[in-house]
């Protein structure tokens, strides 16, 4: 169990504000404070500063900032030729923010090799209001009018900080990703954070950063003002490349 109470960990008061990210403990990797609230002013702050919440029930609030850092470089999304000759012969149908309340209960529903979710009823409440702000977005994947798979996350800045995916048919989570990343490429944006990586993740081309220089990006690019109409509704291109 960890120990929550440990100096080293920052217990949050009822600011906003964060201890900066580089202060997060080596181990367990990444974990920089315990706390606060799932409200959306403290959840932008954190996403702003390269920080993300990541906790089971029966925890508190735990805040963490990884080093290193898995993401996707735009440029670099692995696309097997299998998987590309799926790209383009496949009758699935790819949208944005068509369904994002039921991406995250797709995201959140039991999994086989997991034993809980760390999607609880409170986060679910907390990127619904994000989502309203027009801060969280989802791709949604769809076998005629079936959602199959899909993903949601934040976006802020020319970051899209991917939460969480789903797939309940072949291949539908990997074309919520490679269609997202398409899209964030065409529209200026330089990366795909994925938090933490997995040998899925790798395999589809992702790769970890040192998280000073994550953090360094972040700055930079961060405040960028995104399209106005850049994730409205819609249906997405089918795959030509």
């Amino acid at each position: 169990m960890l120990d929550f109470m440990s100096h080293d960990i920052f217990l949050l008061d009822k600011s906003p504000k964060f201890p900066h990210a580089s202060l997060a403990q080596d181990s367990p990797n990444g974990l920089l404070a315990v706390g606060g609230d799932l409200s959306e002013e403290r959840l932008i702050e954190a996403y702003k500063n390269g920080i993300f919440p990541w906790y089971c029930e029966g925890e508190p609030i735990l805040w963490w900032s990884p080093d290193p850092r898995c993401v996707f470089l735009l440029d670099n999304v692995h696309i097997s030729r299998s998987l590309r000759r799926e790209l383009k012969k496949s009758a699935y149908q790819v949208t944005i923010n068509r369904a994002f309340e039921d991406v995250v209960d797709g995201c959140a529903a039991p999994r086989a090799k997991e034993a809980e979710t760390w999607i609880l009823s409170e986060m679910k409440t907390a990127y619904l209001k994000l989502h309203n702000l027009g801060v969280a977005h989802s791709i949604e994947v769809w076998d005629n009018q079936e959602l199959v798979g899909g993903l949601y996350g934040v976006s802020l800045g020319r970051f899209f900080f991917g939460e969480s995916m789903f797939s309940r048919a072949k291949s539908a989570s990997k074309f919520a990703l490679i269609y997202l990343a398409h899209y964030l490429k065409q529209n200026g944006f330089i990366l795909l954070d994925s938090q933490v990586g997995n040998p899925h993740l790798y395999s589809m081309g992702a790769a970890d950063i040192n998280r000073d220089d994550f953090l360094q990006l972040l700055e930079e690019h961060v405040n960028w003002e995104q399209p106005s109409d850049l994730w409205h509704t819609k249906t997405l291109d089918t795959w030509s490349e």
